[in-house]
């Protein structure tokens, strides 16, 4: 889960992130000729389901509501829609936690838009289309937390920290942070920040608009302890499709298009401009 995100972000959405290599190719054919409404197959004839969890966090959806089209993944998932030819009308959405999202099965939506990282382990159980999103992980605390003010990774490695369940927010903490106890798993980031107001944890670990938005918003006295460092490849969120879906390579056209068109980076202006930034940690 100091850089100015926003400067961030738009470089990186402008540069558009490698292609990893298991990613379904796009159709061949140009523009969206063999994508068109009348010729996809999806849950409902003429109609697009797509999942989310239940709770939508800000700023990726706007009061709970997906369907409202306010909050970036909202906004993101209507311009997918849009560009494949269905209506907000033609939209149906369906509430999926997010564990049960990426693991292996049939599906209920055609795809799933909720702070999924592509990732290869995933990459078994699900597909994915085109990155949409680089995002950083983040650990945010409250005041009164004995790392509120700590400046490094190494200065969390005694703290007890948790994250969501199947998150890569949760990896960051074994992968990165490498703590000395075994982290706390929740079910949502409801309970997790349930847990860190109670006491039970010291530190939360959530990706970065989501850690300004709780800390802001939502805990008393919250605050953004500080990024974690990035590993490897950036992180990258993507739409979640069943494994080998037809719909697949339609799908991370369109995202593809709406990144190469700019359309990706006015909605990150638009939605999560008040991302400003936050320190590193070292």
């Amino acid at each position: 889960m100091v850089r100015r995100l926003s400067i961030f972000l738009v470089l990186g959405l402008v540069a558009c992130a490698p292609a990893d290599d298991d990613t379904p190719a796009p159709p061949a054919a140009t523009g969206l000729t063999t994508c068109s409404k009348a010729q996809l197959t999806t849950k409902t004839p003429g109609k697009l389901t797509i999942g989310t969890d239940n709770p939508a966090y800000e700023p990726w959806f706007k009061d709970n509501k997906p369907e409202n089209g306010q909050g970036f993944e909202s906004a993101v998932a209507y311009a997918v829609a849009d560009r494949l030819g269905y209506a907000q009308g033609d939209v149906t959405w369906v509430r999926v936690p997010f564990n049960t999202a990426v693991a292996p099965g049939p599906k209920d939506f055609d795809f799933d838009i909720n702070q999924f990282s592509i990732t290869d382990d995933r990459k078994k159980a699900v597909d994915f289309s085109g990155p949409y999103y680089l995002v950083r992980q983040t650990v945010i605390a409250l005041k009164s937390s004995k790392i509120a003010s700590v400046s490094s990774v190494a200065g969390l490695r005694d703290a007890k920290l948790g994250a969501q369940v199947g998150t890569t927010s949760y990896q960051a903490i074994t992968d990165v942070i490498k703590p000395s106890g075994q982290p706390q798993v929740y079910n949502t980031n409801e309970d997790a920040k349930k847990a860190l107001q109670n006491g039970q944890i010291d530190g939360l670990v959530v990706d970065l608009p989501t850690a300004f938005f709780m800390t802001a918003a939502e805990l008393e006295n919250g605050v953004i302890v500080g990024q974690l460092p990035q590993v490897g490849v950036p992180e990258q969120f993507g739409l979640v499709l069943d494994k080998g879906s037809a719909l697949t390579g339609c799908v991370t056209q369109v995202v593809d298009q709406l990144r190469s068109s700019g359309e990706l980076q006015r909605l990150e202006q638009q939605w999560l401009a008040q991302v400003a930034g936050a320190r590193e940690l070292t």
